[in-house]
């Protein structure tokens, strides 16, 4: 595994060492004691979730208030577009945002340390996407930030009006969301 560093600092896209031949690859998806050194810390992970989602659906941009996830991100099938937006007010980065292309076949991971909002958009006609989080989901923390909020300025190469959930159109434009102190 190595990591490449991104324009957010404390976001790292994670490239696996993939073993490729005639009959398909082999990687390692995940390995605690190497991912650890990569990071300079110890990480916990506490659950995995999974989703499959169908093109021009946009999830997110999702944060639990309280009991922060840090989360490692990756597509097993199909696109996305990942993004995610410093909500850390003391931070130098705060308010700005990351994207990256996730897919099945650049096999990326990205870290997200906890005090960062996050979303995608499946660019594929279908796309499964999994994260692996550093504490439990508590729907009553949970927020969300307006996708389109125009003060983010997030491009999600979207051709038309992406399918959202109605939680997600509710979300808060980054001047009147709870953000992490």
């Amino acid at each position: 595994m190595l990591t490449i560093p991104t324009g957010l600092p404390d976001i790292l896209i994670i490239e696996p060492k993939v073993f490729g031949d005639a009959r398909g690859f082999f990687y390692e998806s995940f390995n605690q004691r190497r991912f650890n050194e990569l990071l300079g810390r110890k990480v916990d992970f506490v659950q995995d979730n999974h989703s499959r989602s169908v093109q021009g659906v946009l999830r997110g941009l999702h944060y639990q208030i309280h009991h922060p996830q840090g989360k490692l991100v990756r597509a097993t099938h199909g696109k996305v577009l990942d993004v995610v937006v410093d909500l850390r007010r003391g931070s130098k980065t705060f308010g700005q945002h990351e994207s990256v292309e996730l897919s099945a076949e650049n096999k990326r991971m990205l870290w997200i340390p906890p005090g960062f909002a996050h979303g995608f958009v499946v660019l594929s006609e279908s796309a499964e996407f999994l994260y692996k989080t550093t504490d439990y989901w508590y729907p009553e923390h949970e927020r969300s930030l307006l996708w389109n909020d125009h003060a983010l300025g997030i491009d999600w190469k979207l051709a038309g009006e992406p399918t959202i959930s109605g939680k997600d159109a509710l979300g808060k434009p980054l001047s009147a969301a709870e953000v992490f102190e």
